[in-house]
């Protein structure tokens, strides 16, 4: 489509009102926040979706170079229509039209099946991994035109100057004080995330003679209490119903980074290993504190993620083998030694830099240049 407008760095960001934004709709947000500092003139929209924001909608659009949509989006049913129409209206107006694809395979097909539907309406998809752009390759989409690119996923919060102690870190305090080791685990819990497995390294970590006591900082998605209910089912036949705590959603950035304070070490597996999609990982890095995770199926999964390579340049990261047991974690874990002082790594402005680095190159991407590369053969990455 042609477009009358100017080529520019004017971009319009999509966000939701939703007062407990998740992952993605954190990353949206903080595109938004950070985009002046990094050389985008943003703009937010806040979409509802409702049908009668769209004259508004269109509107704002008249005045931007590029639209700028994260999927999946919060409570995507109530807006199941609203994201194809933001794009639609965007092509329309001229706008550039970028899509960041946060995840694929582990969406449920229905929620697949509409995405794809959108992405008729992209000329730009940016995956948050490699893994995850592998995945929608060999899926029923894998075969569409538009140009894609790698947006490395920055931590979704910052290490505030000032922390804020509350009840739950005070409990903390209290079993650290017993001599403890408090094995922590941070962002919702859900299946995919196999956040449970965390109950069972505490577990092994106690045949290995640790006195160890889990907390769990976030939350359980929304399911009707499926999850939670096999998740305490889970922790009652490890006999850790005492010595487990899952904190719920926390608001404030200094709470969550005072009971980071109180972990001795975070602990993550994920069935495909690390990914470069998990903000969450980034953010417990900031705290200073060692982490224990299952490495990545794929070897080159960083090479587009300067904050990941740091922070496993200085070993912030303990990488155990893919496939790794609970066993093999609580051997890893059992033998860091606690008594150094935690080392904070700041990876929050560069990794917030970096995205805005890729978001601007996909505003600036020629679709000329798209053209000339489909009569060679080629899919352009930007």
């Amino acid at each position: 489509m042609f477009s009358w407008k100017r080529e520019g760095e004017r971009a319009l960001f999509l966000v939701s009102a939703t007062p407990t934004p998740c992952g993605v709709e954190m990353f949206a947000r903080g595109n938004l926040k950070s985009s002046k500092a990094n050389g985008i003139d943003g703009v937010g929209f806040t979409l509802n979706g409702r049908l009668g924001e769209m004259p508004s909608l269109w509107t704002t659009l008249a005045d931007v170079d590029a639209l700028i949509v994260n999927l999946p989006m919060v409570a995507w049913k109530r807006t199941l229509l609203a994201p194809a129409l933001a794009l639609l209206c965007a092509r329309l107006r001229g706008a550039r039209t970028i899509v960041t694809l946060h995840e694929w395979a582990d969406l449920d097909w229905r929620r697949r099946l509409v995405i794809g539907a959108y992405l008729l309406f992209a000329q730009t998809v940016l995956f948050s991994s490699p893994y995850v752009r592998a995945q929608f390759a060999r899926s029923l989409f894998g075969w569409a035109p538009f140009a894609t690119g790698l947006v490395p996923i920055p931590a979704n919060i910052a290490r505030p100057s000032q922390l804020a102690s509350t009840a739950l870190s005070d409990r903390l305090a209290v079993e650290k004080s017993k001599g403890r080791l408090i094995l922590g685990h941070f962002g919702s819990i859900y299946p995919r995330k196999q956040s449970s497995f965390v109950l069972d390294v505490a577990a092994e970590l106690k045949l290995l003679r640790r006195d160890v006591f889990v907390v769990f900082i976030g939350g359980f998605v929304r399911d009707s209490g499926r999850v939670e209910a096999e998740f305490r089912a889970r922790a009652t036949a490890l006999g850790l119903c005492d010595d487990a705590l899952v904190t719920g959603y926390i608001e404030t950035d200094a709470e969550i980074y005072r009971l980071f304070e109180s972990v001795d070490v975070f602990a993550y597996s994920f069935a495909e290993g690390l990914t470069s999609r998990r903000g969450s990982i980034l953010a417990c890095l900031q705290s200073g504190r060692p982490l224990v995770v299952n490495q990545p199926s794929s070897a080159n999964e960083f090479d587009h993620h300067p904050s990941f390579r740091l922070a496993m340049a200085r070993s912030a990261i303990r990488l155990v083998p893919t496939s790794s047991t609970a066993k093999d974690f609580a051997t890893a874990i059992n033998a860091i030694d606690l008594s150094c002082e935690p080392a904070p790594i700041a990876l929050f402005e560069e990794s917030w830099r970096d995205a805005a680095l890729a978001i601007r190159k996909a505003i600036l991407f020629r679709p000329a240049a798209r053209s000339i590369a489909r009569l060679i053969g080629r899919k352009p990455t930007p």
